[in-house]
């Protein structure tokens, strides 16, 4: 059957507009697979992956232009064309390290600039009224985190002091009925509280309970001298046994092998805050609840009050027994030093610290409160308590440099290399005994990830705070 000609021109027309639409497609493929190509390699795979993006909508947008499609076709296509835009990511430049410590200026006049009023956007007017945020230096986050994790309201000092106060009266009371042979001294709470050392809310409350030891029948000897041979102890003899038999003191009956136990009254004074006190009467009495703490083998007491938690560390203690006005405590210790007795580094530390800061106005008690949150905020510096922390401040404190408040953050970063230093040789020694070696507790895998922390702290201490 033959086709007319007008009818076979028509044809002939259609078949050459699609074919020469198909070689345009494949002109544009390849075109897009060699830039593809070069881009990978030019701009990596993420500049590569949004060159390919806005090539294939520019390649949309010449086949909706060239030849129409359904609504629903192209309703399609646009929203997996904007989920592929969403998805990938946007790559920023990241700016230099130096650029995020210095302080933003504000712009100067253009001198060409008009003087009149000139018409803008109200979109971008209030883009460029909005403040750039501000990077702070290393001294503003540290007195933000002093005020924000260190400083306690007057208020909760006042009421955590009131409660130790009437604990401290209601078990003086208890022990002095209980034990009416032993004569202990006034019970008298203290501690970082009192001292204004006070680093948030986590510190103890000291409750000393002193004993009433006999000068004539009780003498000190060096933990050294010992057969612990630690210097971090002492012992507490019986003298005068051939004039003073045995039984002469109340405290007698806690001697082993003639010298006074701490295991043995620390076990007798356990049991007692365990089973005997009738807690839940005192603390309805004082407002809040109390109960003594099982887990540590410390004497602790967990307070909770409406308005507070705080911890009572009951410390049996030793007071003035030389000339040296010694404090020593009947600690847990463990081995051959169980019945000796720790001395008590805590109230010379605190005078001395005082003493410094009198002396030129210094910040040194409150660099030591702000290393304290810090350790306590950062669980792999968890390891490092009070004690560490007070000596390291001492170290520095005895320096004669600037300790203003404008320094804080240079005596911040000095405190950290000083422990790294310390670190690396697995050595604190103590600012008043250096014999004793503050870390020798630490283990080598604690010591090396203690030394982590603090050396990534020292790169970016705004990382700590």
């Amino acid at each position: 059957v033959g086709l007319s000609p007008n009818l076979d021109r028509q044809t002939m027309a259609e078949f050459s507009q699609k074919r020469g639409k198909r070689r345009g497609d494949e002109g544009l493929g390849s075109m897009v697979d060699f830039l593809l190509a070069n881009a990978r390699l030019v701009l990596g795979v993420g500049g590569a992956a949004v060159l390919g993006i806005a090539t294939l909508a520019v390649k949309r947008f010449i086949d909706r232009a060239t030849s129409p499609r359904d609504e629903d076709d192209t309703k399609g296509d646009s929203w997996k064309e904007l989920s592929l835009l969403k998805a990938t990511p946007h790559l920023q430049p990241r700016p230099p390290p130096a650029a995020l410590s210095q302080p933003v200026l504000p712009l100067a006049p253009s001198p060409s600039a008009p003087e009149g009023p000139a018409e803008t956007d109200p979109e971008v007017t209030s883009q460029l009224s909005s403040p750039a945020p501000l990077c702070l230096t290393l001294q503003e986050r540290l007195l933000a985190f002093e005020r924000d994790h260190v400083t306690i309201p007057a208020a909760q000092v006042a009421l955590a002091k009131q409660l130790a106060g009437d604990i401290a009266l209601e078990l003086q009371a208890y022990f002095r009925s209980k034990f009416p042979e032993l004569p202990f001294g006034a019970f008298v709470p203290g501690g970082p509280l009192y001292d204004g050392l006070q680093a948030g809310a986590a510190d103890h409350v000291r409750l000393l309970v002193p004993l009433v030891l006999e000068p004539s029948l009780w003498s000190l000897v060096p933990g050294v001298d010992t057969v612990a041979r630690d210097p971090r102890c002492w012992a507490v003899r019986r003298t005068q046994l051939e004039f003073c038999p045995r039984g002469s003191s109340p405290w007698d009956r806690f001697l082993v092998g003639g010298y006074l136990s701490s295991r043995i009254l620390l076990e007798l004074l356990r049991k007692a805050l365990a089973a005997s006190v009738n807690w839940p009467a005192i603390g309805s009495l004082l407002g809040c609840l109390i109960w003594p703490s099982m887990v540590s083998e410390e004497l602790l007491l967990e307070v909770q009050h409406e308005r507070l938690e705080l911890t009572v560390a009951v410390l049996v203690a030793v007071p003035g027994a030389d000339a040296d006005d010694r404090l020593l405590l009947a600690w847990p210790l463990e081995g051959l030093a169980g019945n000796l007795w720790l001395q008590d580094l805590y109230p010379v530390e605190a005078a001395r610290l005082r003493a410094l800061d009198d002396h030129d106005a210094g910040t040194r008690r409150r660099l030591l409160l702000l290393l304290c949150a810090v350790c306590r905020g950062c669980s792999a510096l968890g390891q490092l308590g009070r004690g560490h922390l007070t000596q390291v401040v001492l170290r520095l404190g005895e320096d004669n440099v600037d300790w203003t408040e404008a320094a804080l953050g240079e005596r911040f970063l000095q405190a950290l290399e000083l422990l790294i230093g310390s670190l690396e040789q697995a050595s604190l020694p103590c600012h008043f005994n250096p014999s004793v070696n503050l870390f020798s507790s630490l283990r080598e895998e604690e010591i090396d990830d203690i030394g982590y922390a603090l050396y990534s702290g020292l790169q970016e201490p705004e990382g700590l705070l």
